[in-house]
């Protein structure tokens, strides 16, 4: 059994068990009426977070002790439509991350404080199941707060719910991966030198390739060289196709100064072979 420690708001509560390891609890009007010293169930909070000390536990009890309880709830509305969105599950840092955007965006706006965003068009077009879950928010705002957001911010909110993603959701960077994408396709298309049917089924086969690729890339999980036949075949078979993923190699390298493996490279020439073909029947 856990009791309640410290009532932040009306929807947080920092609670403690008989090992005295502390928790902060949230859920809606989970802490409206109580007391410190009130028992509390697990089961009645939406989210649990743990702090790792005592110093990440006054720094948690300061922020939520100062933000609206209106960010909590919205936060929490959007973190379950996005789970259902991706159908996966997210880092629990989202809740914080995820509500202290939401004040200071709003905060901006009231401002007139417009903060642009140099990777809409990628987000928007590399990422658009997270963009949704940006656009979902947004209306949310609009409609609470009674304001207009630009469509722009629905990239920021995207970044947070890539970041919190995965099982390497530390290393994750929203910019870092729509940077890194952007700059692979732009070299493809150019390369391949024909009008990209970005809505066909082979492109959306491309860009989640590249999206792997790059989750990979940053997480250190590229593929080995392990298959030299398949990657001389590919190299004989699609000659045009490989020397486009060789300037993506390129690329890569000089920018991010880590090496590609030759196998990588064959899925990305595969890949590039597929629009070629796509492009030449159209």
């Amino acid at each position: 059994m856990i009791k309640i420690k410290k009532v932040l708001n009306s929807s947080v509560i920092l609670v403690g068990d008989e090992k005295e390891k502390e928790y902060i609890l949230l859920g809606k009007g989970i802490g409206y009426g109580k007391k410190t010293g009130t028992e509390v169930e697990e089961s009645e909070a939406d989210q649990i977070f743990i702090p790792v000390d005592n110093l990440r536990t006054k720094e948690l009890i300061s922020f939520f002790g100062n933000i609206p309880s209106v960010y909590i709830e919205i936060t929490q509305k959007v973190v379950k439509y996005a789970e259902e969105k991706l159908s996966t599950k997210l880092n629990s840092g989202i809740y914080i991350t995820l509500m202290d955007h939401l004040n200071f965006a709003v905060e901006r706006y009231n401002k007139k404080m417009i903060i642009k965003n140099r990777v809409y068009w990628e987000i928007k077009n590399y990422y658009p199941d997270e963009f949704k879950v940006g656009l979902f928010t947004l209306d949310i705002l609009n409609k609470e707060f009674n304001i207009e957001m630009p469509p722009e911010e629905a990239a920021n909110i995207a970044f947070h719910i890539i970041n919190a993603q995965g099982e390497y959701q530390e290393n994750r960077d929203g910019m870092k991966y729509a940077k890194m994408i952007s700059g692979i396709t732009n070299i493809i298309k150019y390369n391949i030198n024909t009008d990209i049917d970005t809505g066909s089924l082979h492109y959306t086969r491309f860009i989640t390739h590249v999206k792997f690729f790059t989750e990979r890339f940053f997480a250190d999980k590229m593929l080995k060289d392990k298959d030299n036949v398949l990657f001389n075949q590919i190299s004989q078979a699609y000659p045009k196709s490989m020397e486009i993923a060789f300037k993506v190699r390129e690329y890569v390298e000089k920018n991010y100064e880590k090496k590609v493996p030759d196998d990588e490279l064959t899925y990305i020439a595969v890949h590039i072979h597929r629009l070629i073909m796509y492009n030449a029947e159209k």
